[in-house]
């Protein structure tokens, strides 16, 4: 099903994932405008809670299920759903068409660890046409601390009962659970007030109770949240280790070693992510055999978008036209300049470009 915060952590292996949800960004964003079509998406806030990266999940875009979610991998690239985080917020939307849902599996593997997922919504109905919010909760059993899978999958038809195609949306993900303390699977240690560790103290019971930020038997293990990527080492509470080539506060940014060329991105080690015009590994070459000239930018191959006043296969063409400066009164037949004066068109002249020189004659 949508359980797409898995999306969100597409970064986490850095792997072909990153390259799809890179090329859905535009299509996203026309997304938010046009809205006339199925929809299901984790919004950036959402993202953001659970990765540290802020950017929009789509499941499904514009009544299509999006490749990542059919990759038979997909279950691999995912990190532990934290033990701070309960819940799941999305959106959806029909738009202009009638569409049916049915969750017809919500269940745990490890009831004694995490109980079954529940939905805010009915577990069957009508998916409303404008953008709603329901959540998916995520309710640690409270008896026992360890990571348990849960399965959700989502059934979605048009008004004559034909399933979308590649539904139903079917996801397995791991969920951390956490209890703090005192555990049922902790058991009691008479040199326990010698073994906590991290200011952790020993209980009645002999068994170490961990500050915030610490777990397991002896308060040896740190928690970071979100949690560390591309196999970083959480070594004390929100503090990352980086393995060699990554950085960030998460661990989320690669390094290159050689500067990405015309505003491309390093996204993984010594790897760049380049905007639409240009290729090769530092981004370096332009798809513009005739560079684009007055400002303008190279968007596809030998295709150059132009800054207002310029047209043209590669912008050759036109003139600058006027800029936003402040004059003191408007030119009439002009443009404002950068010193505040009025340059006039052909024809015009004055301080304020009000005089036709066709009256003069």
């Amino acid at each position: 099903m949508a359980r797409l915060p898995a999306a969100a952590w597409y970064l986490l292996p850095l792997c072909a994932t990153v390259v799809v949800v890179g090329t859905l960004k535009h299509k996203q964003q026309q997304q938010q405008t046009k809205r006339d079509n199925l929809s299901l998406w984790i919004d950036e806030q959402q993202v953001k809670m659970y990765s540290g990266l802020k950017m929009p999940i789509y499941a499904i875009m514009e009544g299509k299920v999006t490749p990542y979610i059919l990759d038979k991998n997909f279950e691999q690239y995912l990190p532990v759903i934290p033990s701070e985080v309960g819940y799941v917020n999305f959106t959806w939307m029909s738009g202009n068409k009638k569409y049916f849902y049915a969750f017809d599996i919500l269940q745990s593997d490890d009831e004694n660890i995490l109980e079954p997922p529940t939905v805010t919504i009915e577990t069957k109905g009508q998916i409303p046409r404008r953008p709603k919010v329901f959540r998916i909760l995520l309710p640690c059993s409270g008896n026992n601390s360890g990571i348990a899978s849960f399965s959700i999958r989502l059934i979605i038809m048009n008004r004559k009962g034909r399933a979308l195609p590649d539904t139903p949306l079917k996801v397995k993900l791991r969920k951390e659970c956490m209890v703090r303390g005192t555990s049922k699977s902790t058991s009691p240690d008479s040199e326990c007030d010698k073994k906590c560790e991290n200011n952790g103290w020993c209980n009645a019971e002999k068994i170490c109770q961990c500050p915030e930020g610490y777990m397991g038997q002896y308060c040896k293990t740190a928690l970071c949240y979100p949690q560390c990527m591309n196999n970083g080492t959480c070594v004390a509470p929100g503090v990352c280790r980086c393995p060699l080539g990554f950085q960030g506060p998460h661990c989320e940014g690669g390094i290159c070693t050689e500067k990405c060329l015309n505003g491309g991105k390093c996204i993984q080690k010594d790897t760049c992510q380049c905007p639409k015009g240009f290729y090769g590994l530092r981004c370096e070459y332009s798809k513009c055999i005739i560079p684009c000239s007055n400002g303008g930018k190279c968007k596809g191959v030998n295709k150059c978008r132009c800054v207002y006043g310029f047209k043209g296969d590669h912008c050759e063409i036109g003139q600058p036209m006027p800029q936003h400066f402040n004059c003191k009164r408007p030119c009439r037949q002009g443009y404002c300049t950068a010193n505040a004066t009025c340059r006039c068109e052909q024809g015009w002249s004055g301080k304020f470009c009000q005089r036709s020189n066709l009256s003069q004659n």
